[in-house]
């Protein structure tokens, strides 16, 4: 019965240096949270902003487009037109690790649904993995990645993806794929993420008739149609950048609850365990009395 007692306060001990560990993790994962929320806010800002302009901007071309009735003197920017869909492009993202619950597997589960359900061929699509789990996941099961980014910070900044963002939006324009989905999870509360599938490209979420209307006229310098050439790529890569803040968010807020369950789970365990050691310290005590009664009673 010793060996039990003391068996049991050693687990005792180890589970609760474990919640400990997992409470630090959690109130750790709180603060990333916080940051990376607020980080997504400012960014929706400039988002917004960045949007507002855009539509301004291609307010003609996306009637003409939407009315299937181009204009000969227009040039009409790739990134806005669809195009006959023979390759998919896939941007995957997924965290680096583990302690996240069911993040990463959530994502990977519904990707994978997706692949098998509208592709026949690997050859159909084009896979970029950001996040070490996600590239993993598909070099084991043979998915050949076009490019993969590993370790980003937890508060990422857009210097960080410019390679691959910008690399997307150029293997669309040189028509490596026809169409870019960005696959995620989107931060809905500290408790809730929603899977999602975006389509980037092309540029399909805008409307003409948010556009702002000026009563002053304005001359380009150099044509609309250059600075669209400019300024829709680096539009594409703010949507993709900001699915990324907003998945990081979710991985913060995935963590935080992972370790939250975690710590709540060795209390329980650490409560059970203390009621296990009382009753067998109970049971050898009794043990105790009922053998000394027994050799005083032998002893009479």
């Amino acid at each position: 019965m010793g060996a039990s007692l003391n068996e049991i306060k050693t687990r005792i001990a180890s589970t609760k240096k474990t919640s400990q560990i997992t409470r630090a993790m959690q109130m750790v994962s709180a603060s990333k949270l916080t940051k990376s929320e607020a980080s997504s806010q400012k960014f929706q800002i400039y988002a917004n902003k960045v949007r507002e302009i855009v539509t301004h901007l291609t307010a003609t071309q996306l009637n003409d487009i939407a009315s299937d009735n181009p204009r000969g003197d227009i040039n009409y920017n790739s990134m806005l037109v669809s195009r006959p869909v023979k390759k998919t492009g896939y941007i995957v993202i997924t965290a680096d690790g583990g302690l996240v619950g069911g993040y990463n597997s959530s994502i990977l589960k519904q990707t994978m649904s997706i692949l098998e359900e509208d592709h026949q061929s690997p050859d159909d699509y084009v896979m970029i993995a950001i996040g070490g789990t996600g590239a993993d996941f598909f070099k084991a099961r043979g998915i050949n990645l076009a490019y993969e980014l590993r370790n980003l910070s937890d508060q990422p900044s857009f210097d960080e993806v410019r390679k691959i963002v910008g690399m997307a939006t150029t293997m669309y324009q040189n028509e490596v794929f026809d169409e870019l989905y960005v696959c995620y999870n989107h931060h809905i509360n500290s408790l809730t993420s929603q899977f999602r599938v975006e389509k980037m490209l092309p540029i399909s979420d805008l409307d003409p008739e948010e556009a702002t209307t000026f009563d002053q006229e304005y001359i380009f310098e150099p044509s609309k149609e250059e600075i669209l050439a400019q300024l829709l790529p680096q539009y594409a890569e703010s949507l993709i950048y900001g699915a990324i803040v907003d998945a990081k968010t979710a991985e913060h807020a995935a963590g935080m609850t992972a370790m939250k369950t975690a710590t709540d789970n060795a209390a329980t365990i650490i409560d059970d365990l203390t009621v296990s050691y009382n009753r067998a310290r109970q049971g050898a005590i009794t043990q105790e009395i009922t053998e000394i009664v027994a050799g005083a009673s032998a002893l009479e």
